[in-house]
């Protein structure tokens, strides 16, 4: 068996819980490779659909993948509570997170004094204050302000957004390479990927063209600071991308505007296009704080309204507490001075090691947000030959489909001698690897 793993069960219910808890247990690892339908069935002396209904049910639920004839394998990020991703080795410089530097992050400021809550908050789930901020915040770039609310976050939000939209089966067009915890969201819902290839500006208009074609009902985009590859919506990429859609008024189309704040582009939003059915999603965590877990989601009427009754059915509403915290911190003109500066410094720190990085040869990509995209021939060579240098960066497997090869390199907290640095022993690492694999 797979991973010297014996799956067990009669059911399809017990194969499901079995593989289910060898992988919360760690007897199948990410990547592991299932057993053929007619072998496990041959083996568990059970029908070839019970076998076929129990995989369909686990990539359903996120947490196999099948992979053609590659088979059925276990999912890099399963969706199994008990997984979290592994943390960076002790004594080496930790550049693969994808977190800001918390030197240009502002200090809180919370409310001094809660009063207790008298029932609940269903009735009124946004502060008025917050909401008006939310409101200039989308209208400062063009996009549409008229239906705004909350969320515990990008991924909760784009999660109820797509619950509530699709039925498990469906395709979701995402970008290529693209968010990892998307990537992994995606399938967890029960939804098919159709990848969508990514360049300097973003999606490309002839691939999402291609993932509509074969039946998207919906599409998740960056409109800037797009991780990993750091690219950003030019006006003629989001118009060329508009054209794209305009055959296609049913296909909800969500706009993931994390780096908003401290991608360092300006801002060309599918939502200021008179799209029938968008959401565009805004954060703090990058540019406030990574603990403050809301969201601010402008969309259309219809998208609203679907978003906020199963909110209601759910959570309710944010913390106040929450929503004071972020409120008192926007309008804190000293906060507002420390990510204006964040800004700049992100963008200089980017362009610093990818300058570098060019001295030696090596291209890199980054024209947008605090990551570096470096493509590679041998990931998993690269990431190992850094690490022995000092430095760890994230491989690029777990945010492609069938993107080409490539390592992540977050930039927020490397200063411009760190990056001569690094651009040296990578430059190092690629010889070492060439010599040993040959070119």
């Amino acid at each position: 068996m797979a991973a010297q793993y014996v799956i067990s069960g009669s059911t399809a219910k017990g194969i499901t819980a079995s593989v289910e808890q060898a992988v919360a247990d760690g007897g199948l690892a990410p990547g592991a490779a299932l057993p053929p339908v007619r072998r496990l069935a041959d083996d568990l002396g059970v029908s070839a659909g019970t076998v076929a209904t129990a995989y369909k049910e686990l990539r359903q639920r996120g947490i196999v993948v099948t992979r053609g004839r590659g088979g059925t394998v276990v999912a890099q990020a399963p969706a199994v509570g008990t997984r979290r991703p592994p943390k960076a080795p002790q004594g080496v410089r930790d550049l693969a997170g994808g977190h800001p530097d918390p030197e240009l992050l502002p200090v809180l400021l919370p409310p001094a004094r809660v009063e207790p809550v008298n029932g609940s908050y269903r009735g009124s789930p946004r502060l008025a204050g917050l909401e008006e901020r939310a409101r200039e915040w989308f209208a400062r770039d063009g996009v549409p302000d008229g239906d705004v609310t909350f969320a515990h976050g990008a991924l909760d939000c784009m999660a109820r957004l797509l619950s509530v939209e699709l039925k498990p089966g469906d395709t979701v067009a995402v970008e290529d390479p693209g968010f990892h915890h998307l990537l992994d969201l995606v399938p967890a819902l029960g939804l098919r990927m159709a990848p969508v290839t990514v360049d300097d500006e973003g999606m490309r208009p002839e691939a999402l063209r291609e993932a509509l074609r074969a039946g998207a009902r919906a599409v998740v985009c960056s409109p800037r600071g797009q991780n990993p590859v750091g690219g950003h919506f030019t006006a003629e990429r989001r118009d060329a991308l508009l054209a794209a859609l305009a055959g296609h008024p049913d296909v909800l189309v969500v706009e993931d505007d994390h780096n908003a704040e401290i991608a360092g582009a300006a801002p060309h939003s599918l939502a200021t296009g008179g799209l029938p059915r968008w959401a565009q999603v805004r954060t703090v965590s990058k540019h406030l704080s990574v603990d403050l877990r809301w969201a601010a989601l402008a969309c259309d009427p219809t998208t609203l309204a679907r978003h906020e009754g199963r909110m209601l059915l759910t959570s309710g509403w944010v913390s106040h507490v929450l929503q004071e915290t972020v409120e008192r911190t926007l309008a804190d003109p000293s906060a507002r001075e420390v990510v204006r500066r964040a800004e700049r410094v992100y963008a200089e720190r980017r362009t610093a090691l990818i300058r570098e990085l060019a001295g030696h040869g090596i291209a890199a990509r980054g024209e947008s947000g605090i990551n570096v995209w470096v493509p590679v021939r041998d990931e998993s060579a690269v990431v190992n030959g850094l690490r022995s240098h000092g430095w760890w960066v994230a491989a690029g497997a777990r945010f492609r489909i069938a993107a080409p090869t490539g390592v992540r390199i977050t930039t927020s907290a490397l200063g411009p001698a760190d990056a001569g640095r690094l651009a040296a022993d990578f430059a190092a690492v690629l010889g070492e690897s060439e010599a040993t694999y040959g070119g």
